[in-house]
């Protein structure tokens, strides 16, 4: 890739991510990673990997497919280029499962409060 000119940069807060991607398979590392650089590099992320949480305060997901495997990872932004990773699970279903929208805002609550 030319020069390290990033759009963006991916932060982990904590460790709540971490947990998530140890028990991961190495394809969906890889993946994982994979996707993590094209958001940062690409400065128009398509819906396919980033996507806006509707009903939200601010939440988006990181999209990930490794074979018929689905996997979302939360996200916000702050200050503009900083993403901030909080939590991931595998997606069974079409619907992404409420308790896991309410944890990661949880998580988005602590970090701005740690912040100020």
């Amino acid at each position: 890739m030319p020069g390290n000119n990033k759009y963006r940069t991916i932060i982990l807060y904590k460790n709540y991510f971490e947990a998530f991607f140890k028990r991961q398979r190495q394809k969906v590392k890889d993946k994982i990673v994979w996707t993590f650089e094209l958001i940062e590099d690409l400065p128009q992320i398509p819906e396919t990997y980033l996507k806006y949480l509707e009903g939200t305060d601010g939440l988006y997901e990181i999209r990930v497919q490794q074979g018929s495997d689905i996997f979302r990872i939360f996200c916000f932004f702050d200050k503009g280029k900083l993403i901030v990773i909080t939590t991931g699970f595998q997606k069974k279903t079409q619907k992404t499962p409420k308790q896991e929208i309410e944890k990661a805002l949880k998580i988005k609550e602590e970090y701005y409060a740690e912040k100020n």
